[in-house]
């Protein structure tokens, strides 16, 4: 039995759908993403799953118990806000406690179960500290433990490391990834951070205009795109606009460029796509490649942002070390026929 099934799920506002005709299955300890733009309509769908909202059409189950007439406190479901959404005159072990005593749990159960779910996120001694005493990322965890010490069947993510800064987002990240693998609870998390949701997830469903555009493992939906958005969506992506026709290729505007293609897609205006990281400098021996004048280097860290133009053609590579070209210079890009994907 799946832990959460939405069936054909619609939710609009005045003359705007929101949620149009979602379908979703989490099956029992999967961990769920929805990604998207904003105003795709992955925050309607979580508010929709947790109470919040009510549905126009369709169906909710939780364990096969259809949910969606029930207000939000009759449902096996728990939500960690972005804020946390603490108590802030209880205590840590308070705030902790109080799912557990608004659902009803015996007292002498209630100290065992916050104690075990202060420790698993690593919160031990804290039990008598306020929020106003905690940094960002401590208020997080101990969100995180009042959501699963109730136990609820599915666990509801808004947002949660989005107020945080990049190295306790990373770190945050990790726990909850931890918590994941160690527990095995079921998850429904809404980010609009895609390293989030590649690094978390058990499987990613991506969003625009209120529908799933692709529900799939990370790997899939970044290396096997359901479509043109999902590609552009997911990852960055070196645009080349060209019009190809027998004999050679021209830009938009139909200036010739030094385009190669080992399989051209056909004759016509086409939108190819690589990855900044699949391609290669210097590289003329490879199946496909461009001859393209360098522009400008950014420096990312890890790696060196090469920029180059050709005619109208505007791409960039990403190399792991500096090289000799200087701007103006008129260098080989090449990359694998496996790398590329055509969009007409």
């Amino acid at each position: 039995m799946n832990a959460l099934e939405l069936d054909s799920v619609r939710r609009a506002y005045g003359g705007v759908v929101a949620v149009d005709n979602v379908s979703i299955d989490v099956k029992r300890g999967e961990f769920v993403t929805l990604l998207g733009p904003s105003g795709s309509g992955k925050t309607s769908t979580l508010r929709l799953i947790g109470g919040f909202e009510r549905p126009d059409a369709g169906a909710i189950r939780i364990n096969g118990i259809r949910i969606d007439h029930l207000p939000a406190y009759q449902r096996d479901t728990t939500t960690i806000f972005q804020s946390g959404a603490l108590f802030p005159h209880k205590t840590v072990a308070e705030n902790v406690a109080y799912g557990l005593r608004m659902r009803g749990v015996a007292k002498a159960d209630i100290a065992p179960r916050v104690k075990q779910a202060l420790e698993v996120v690593r919160l031990s001694g804290y039990e008598q500290r306020y929020p106003a005493q905690l940094s960002g990322g401590q208020k997080q965890r101990v969100a995180l433990a009042r959501a699963m010490v109730v136990r609820p069947a599915i666990l509801l993510f808004d947002e949660p490391l989005s107020a945080l800064d990049l190295s306790l987002r990373l770190q945050l990240r990790a726990e909850i990834k931890r918590l994941h693998e160690e527990i095995g609870f079921s998850a429904i998390y809404v980010t609009h951070d895609q390293g989030e949701a590649m690094a978390m997830s058990s499987r990613i469903a991506v969003m625009r205009g209120g529908r799933i555009e692709q529900i799939d493992r990370p790997e899939k939906v970044f290396g096997e795109p359901a479509n043109e958005f999902v590609y552009t969506f997911i990852g960055e992506s070196c645009c080349l606009k060209a019009r190809i026709v027998a004999g050679g290729a021209a830009d938009s505007d139909g200036e010739p460029i030094d385009l190669r293609l080992s399989n051209p897609p056909g004759d016509g205006a086409w939108r190819l796509y690589i990855r900044p990281s699949r391609m290669h400098l210097g590289r003329a021996d490879m199946p496909n490649g461009l001859k393209a004048r360098l522009d400008f280097t950014e420096f990312l860290g890890d790696v060196h942002r090469y920029h180059f133009k050709a005619a109208k053609l505007e791409l960039f590579v990403d190399h792991p070390g500096a090289v000799a070209h200087r701007p103006g210079d008129l260098v080989d890009i090449g990359w694998q026929t496996a790398d590329m994907i055509a969009y007409q």
